[in-house]
């Protein structure tokens, strides 16, 4: 799969639902993909558009077998989710993590054991730096 470098390439909330479809399955042919939404489900027609989108984005390719064409990611999710978060903690934190550490402890009421988990991951992450920034 290729790495996704263009914070430009943020999906919609349509391409986003099928793409973790198909970063769930690996592959999938509209039918199939369509069988994962739930009800009301969009139109055959509808998904179909859509994946043809993610395509020409580059986030989709497919194998032919005839007419029929089976779908599958180009992008690993993972890869994805660290673009649109940094474009994310640009936009609405002005690419301050401290801001958005800020904003989650004291907008989403974060309880002491969430809290401290993440103090946890801090302190784990300070001392690796400083261990590979002595090595």
């Amino acid at each position: 799969m290729k790495e996704l470098k263009s914070t430009g390439r943020e999906l919609t909330r349509a391409e986003e639902q099928i793409m973790h479809i198909l970063w769930e399955k690996g592959t999938g042919l509209v039918h199939d993909i369509l069988r994962e939404f739930p009800d009301p489900k969009p139109a055959y027609n509808t998904v179909s558009t859509i994946i043809r989108i993610l395509e020409q984005k580059g986030f989709v390719g497919h194998k032919a077998y005839g007419r029929t064409y089976e779908y599958f990611p180009l992008i690993l999710k993972q890869d994805y989710t660290k673009t649109y978060f940094r474009s994310f903690v640009a936009n609405y934190f002005g690419n301050s993590y401290k801001s958005l550490a800020s904003f989650f402890t004291e907008e989403e009421k974060l309880n002491i054991h969430e809290l401290e988990d993440i103090r946890q991951l801090i302190e784990e992450e300070i001392l690796k730096q400083k261990k590979d920034s002595h090595e």
